[in-house]
């Protein structure tokens, strides 16, 4: 009896162990994100648990008991349904899965599915079946593929999907012995859209452009949005396809003779400029035929905008030249291995000597002297202009405060002055400072600055040359009559000199427009009691010329060429 009672209750302590078991087994179905069957081999029954219902409520078979596996495939697309079936009555020891897509709420869904099949002494005993809702996932891994690979702005393929994509261009193009074309676009004046319109009309003619592209994208076509307002499209074998680079930039021509109207209504005319290289004859890869189609882009705009420029050797080898012309200055930079050359100026009348021009000048370490022209735009473009000016500027005064010191000299030193130099915030306390520190009377000083100087920021020039000029420096305004606006700032500008530009000194014996225009000029600073300066005079016939009409100063090869300090140094030694 007692044996009896003891076994009783084990049993019932074992039922007890089980069914609370049971429940948490139960509870973390029914709390888990994921729905579950559970299949008895021995006993041929489906249990059903989890969210089973929050999976599929829509479908007719929502909310019922699964009792065979053949209901489970109508919840899913026609298309999922024999990769289900093999996953569903798998009876091999192990696990099989796969993701699969159905409708539910009329919403595409997709669900991961599970099975784990579990063997005992060789035969199959238990089979569960997990499956989990991974739409936000899907979903949020084909948003990353689409940033991988696509521009949030314009839907065009982005930088770096393109260049993997041109590479199989250029990898087919080299199996099969034919070409790709690469046209790089870019919005002319994009700065001044946005600037004058503001960001949000900018992106959106980012956007109407760039869906004006998409229309060429085809099997051998892509195209993409790089940057900003930088496009490329690539073609391959546009000789055997529909398309080739002179249709396109015809399209591109004809599209944007029309205007661009934006939400607001407002009617957009732009120009683009274009840059054209070709795989094989420019390039021998990716990245180097994207490199010489954006050489020949800019190399373009800088002749001017609304241009269609093609590459070619000449434009390579002097874009190299120029890369190794901007290692070596930045070498000379940190050396400062420039020298300082000076022209006279002198007065037309007396001939007497009004002041010199610095010159900057450099000889690199092969001792080869390397033209202004060439390194100074290159200086501007990567700010070591800032440094060289600076250096200018020291150097020049402290060079003239010796010769006033030595050989009791006084004239004008006039000093070329760069848009960056002005646009330093402490630009004009640094030259003044400089001027104190050397002792040197303000008015001895001369600021020549071009119309370059003024576009970007007129005010802020403005203001520095103001107080500049009212501390005593001299402000010259160089290469007159070059520009577009110069007679705007005539009345504007601080300024007591006006240098004709060498321009129109070379052709002012040979043609009469000339002369009227030069005339006119001298007449028009004269009336507004400024000096006049002609730049670039060669000829007796052209000192005389200018003389007679009133010019005040002449500077130029006649009277004296650039010279090192100690060619002046001999000529102070005479006067």
């Amino acid at each position: 009896m007692n044996e009896l009672r003891y076994q009783l209750d084990l049993l019932k302590a074992m039922n007890q162990k089980l069914s609370e078991k049971e429940r948490m087994y139960r509870l973390i179905c029914e709390t888990s994100d994921a729905a579950y069957l559970y299949y008895s081999f021995e006993k041929n029954e489906i249990t059903t648990l989890g969210k089973w219902n929050d999976f599929f409520e829509s479908t007719d078979r929502g909310g019922r008991d699964i009792r065979d596996f053949e209901q489970v495939f109508d919840l899913v697309d026609e298309a999922y349904v024999m990769p289900l079936r093999d996953i569903l009555y798998l009876e091999k020891n192990g696990e099989s899965q796969a993701s699969l897509e159905c409708m539910q709420k009329n919403k595409k869904v997709w669900l991961h599915v599970n099975c784990h099949v579990q063997y005992e002494n060789g035969q199959p005993l238990d089979k569960l079946i997990t499956i989990k809702n991974i739409t936000k996932q899907k979903f949020q891994n084909e948003e990353l593929l689409y940033m991988a690979y696509y521009d949030a702005m314009t839907g065009l393929y982005n930088r770096n999907y393109f260049v993997s994509l041109l590479g199989e261009f250029v990898r087919k193009a080299y199996e099969n012995n034919t070409i790709v074309s690469l046209l790089m676009i870019d919005i002319d004046d994009f700065k001044y859209v946005k600037d004058g319109m503001g960001m949000v009309a900018g992106d959106e003619l980012v956007q109407m452009f760039g869906m004006f592209l998409k229309d060429f994208s085809s099997e051998n076509v892509i195209v993409s949005h790089m940057s900003s307002d930088v496009y490329c499209v690539a073609i391959y074998d546009p000789i055997a396809g529909l398309n080739d680079a002179n249709s396109v930039i015809h399209a591109i021509k004809k599209r944007i003779k029309e205007p661009f109207y934006l939400s607001s209504g407002q009617a957009l005319n732009i120009t683009v400029s274009i840059g054209v290289a070709e795989y094989p004859e420019a390039a021998s890869s990716t990245l180097e035929l994207i490199n010489c189609a954006e050489i020949v882009l800019f190399k373009g705009k800088n002749k001017g905008k609304n241009t269609v420029s093609y590459f070619d050797a000449p434009i390579l080898n002097e874009f190299l030249h120029a890369v190794e012309i901007e290692n070596k200055l930045k070498e000379a930079v940190h050396e400062n291995n420039f020298l300082l050359y000076f022209q006279p100026q002198y007065y037309s009348g007396s001939k007497h000597l009004r002041g010199v021009e610095v010159l900057l000048r450099w000889r690199d370490k092969d001792g080869k002297i390397i033209s202004p022209a060439t390194f100074i735009p290159i200086a501007e473009k990567n700010g070591t202009i800032i440094p060289i000016g600076h250096w200018v500027v020291q150097e020049s005064i402290k060079t003239y405060a010796q010769w006033k010191k030595q050989y009791g000299v006084h004239f004008v030193l006039s000093i070329n002055i760069s848009a960056l130099q002005y646009s330093e915030d402490d630009f004009v306390d640094n030259l003044i400072e400089t001027i104190n520190k050397y002792e040197i009377n303000p008015n001895e000083i001369e600021l020549e600055i071009t119309e370059s100087v003024l576009i970007d920021d007129f005010d802020s020039v403005n203001e520095k040359l103001k107080v500049l000029r009212d501390y005593g420096i001299r402000i010259s305004l160089d290469d007159f009559g070059t520009g577009f606006s110069s007679l705007s700032y005539l009345k504007q500008l601080p300024i007591n000199t006006l240098k004709i530009d060498k321009s129109f000194v070379d052709t002012v014996m040979s043609d009469s427009a000339t002369r009227v225009i030069t005339e006119s000029l001298i007449n028009m600073v004269k009336a507004l009691g400024l000096e006049s300066i002609a730049d670039g005079v060669e000829e007796e016939q052209q000192y005389k010329y200018l003389h007679a009409i009133g010019c005040d100063m002449i500077q130029g090869y006649l009277m004296g060429k650039p010279m090192p300090p100690g060619d002046l140094e001999s000529m102070f030694k005479h006067m």
